[in-house]
């Protein structure tokens, strides 16, 4: 059976917020789906916590509307919105304890003690934190506290849960561990999340669609595996994760393939059209794990690949052991850096290749990302 396909719960329209001369958000449009996982990632200042404090209504746009739920926002207050916060400094009060601080929203809405009673155990056993009602949050670890945040929030039951860098302050052990637990929360409880976040792997690992953004402005939105394997601006494919960037030319450009130019890295074979102007300046843009590297005179070429392309050599400057894969920065041999990723399958895998060793690079013709300048 089909399942139903979401409806927007927040429809953000041609949004612009300034603060002074200074344009935060720039006319951004975008709707965010009931039951997703979003999050709006972009460098400091692009303008991704402004648009989560316009959600929030702790700011007001200067242009344009937000709807939650089929609501306009523009004369809503903060504690009338169906939305709740989770700070990055999380906020919680230190002289109370656990089981007071999730039950504060509840008591100042005078809601009886039996259901607070009820709704604090609930929200207390959604986040692992059951049994430590009494604690004081001192005597919580970071992780604890973060889960005390959360469950505050979401006691009262808001139709949109938003998050301003919530695993910011966590050491990265803990953070990871966080990632995947605010994850299997937010597919427990169904509610809409909306995260901020500078951090690319937390993104990529938390979200349904992201929202990237920049002086402003949303330079892409989509699913994480789309923003990283099909970045649609030099921006998005530098932000997100490490990437070769190589300037070029487009000489050849077909339906089924396509052929770049590139005075630093030769010429460079695409398996598929890419519908850009003749001789048009290009970036291509191929990911460290995309290529493959062998010792001199061992590679035998690609048989999707036409001779004498997607071919580089050079020497290793450095390489960086991170236990399941190595980090190979090669230097070629125009002097351009690339940088190559391997996976370590086998505990002798980070032997085959060294400091100073003479390799050869090579890609697939599916792995160059053709980015229009």
């Amino acid at each position: 059976m089909n399942q139903p396909e979401r409806q927007p719960i927040i429809q953000i329209q041609n949004v612009t917020k300034r603060f002074g001369p200074l344009t935060a958000v720039d006319k951004v449009s975008l709707d965010i789906l009931s039951g997703e996982f979003f999050v709006l990632l972009g460098p400091s200042g692009c303008g991704k916590t402004t648009l989560l404090r316009m959600l929030a209504g702790f700011e007001l746009p200067d242009e344009g509307r937000i709807l939650i739920d089929g609501v306009d926002m523009a004369k809503v207050p903060p504690n009338k919105r169906p939305v709740n916060m989770v700070f990055q400094s999380y906020a919680i009060f230190p002289h109370m304890t656990v089981a007071d601080n999730v039950a504060y929203g509840l008591t100042l809405q005078k809601v009886n003690k039996g259901e607070i009673a009820d709704r604090v155990n609930e929200a207390l056993n959604l986040v692992s934190l059951g049994g430590l009602d009494g604690r004081m949050p001192d005597q919580l670890s970071g992780g604890q506290r973060q889960r005390v945040a959360l469950a505050r929030s979401l006691v009262m039951r808001p139709k949109v849960l938003l998050l301003d860098e919530p695993l910011s302050a966590l050491d990265a052990k803990l953070r990871l561990q966080m990632q995947m637990e605010l994850s299997d929360l937010q597919d427990e409880v169904g509610i809409t999340f909306v995260t901020v976040t500078h951090d690319q792997d937390e993104a990529l690992s938390m979200a349904c669609r992201i929202g990237v953004m920049n002086k402003g402005e949303v330079a892409q939105l989509a699913t994480p595996s789309d923003l990283y394997e099909f970045p649609a601006s030099r921006f998005v494919a530098d932000f997100i994760g490490t990437v070769n960037l190589f300037e070029g030319q487009l000489i050849v450009d077909e339906p089924d393939r396509a052929v770049a130019n590139c005075p630093e890295l030769g010429r460079i074979y695409i398996n598929h059209g890419v519908t850009g102007p003749h001789d048009a300046l290009i970036w291509v843009a191929i990911r460290p794990e995309k290529v493959g590297m062998a010792k001199p005179g061992t590679y035998r070429g690609r048989p999707d690949v036409p001779e004498g392309h997607n071919i580089s050599e050079g020497r290793i400057k450095s390489m960086s052991y991170l236990g399941d894969i190595t980090l190979y920065a090669v230097i070629l041999d125009n002097g351009r850096m690339m940088h190559v990723s391997r996976p370590n399958i086998s505990r002798t895998d980070q032997e085959d290749f060294t400091w100073d060793d003479r390799v050869t690079l090579h890609w697939h013709g599916s792995s160059p990302v053709v980015l229009l300048a």
